[in-house]
């Protein structure tokens, strides 16, 4: 009986982060759509909407929690971001040192 309520709770917390979902993108899409020529709203509403999305998909589907093994998760997602945000600004910060050396505009 304890697997089937553990079951349960599991599905029930997937078909919630799946209705979150599809509900912060739709509402992404209607910001772009109705308020389009809006350019600073879209933006801010938008990049709210990611950073909810971002949050329930770290919650429902990669279980990252405060418990113990939720925490070694967490863990590794912020190293994985440290490495992968080095690369892009490295990469940013080298092609812009080159554009100016080489006196263009980018």
């Amino acid at each position: 009986m304890a697997e089937k309520s553990g079951f349960s709770a599991h599905l029930r917390t997937y078909l919630t982060g799946y209705v979150l979902s599809v509900v912060f993108t739709l509402a992404a899409f209607w910001a772009v759509l109705a308020l389009g020529k809006e350019y600073k709203s879209v933006l801010i509403l938008v990049g709210l909407l990611g950073v909810a999305q971002l949050i329930v998909q770290l919650k429902c589907f990669l279980n990252v929690t405060t418990q113990r093994e939720g925490r070694d998760n967490l863990a590794l997602i912020l190293f994985s971001t440290l490495i992968l945000l080095i690369i892009v600004l490295g990469t940013a910060w080298i092609m812009g040192n080159l554009a100016m050396r080489m006196h263009t505009t980018m």
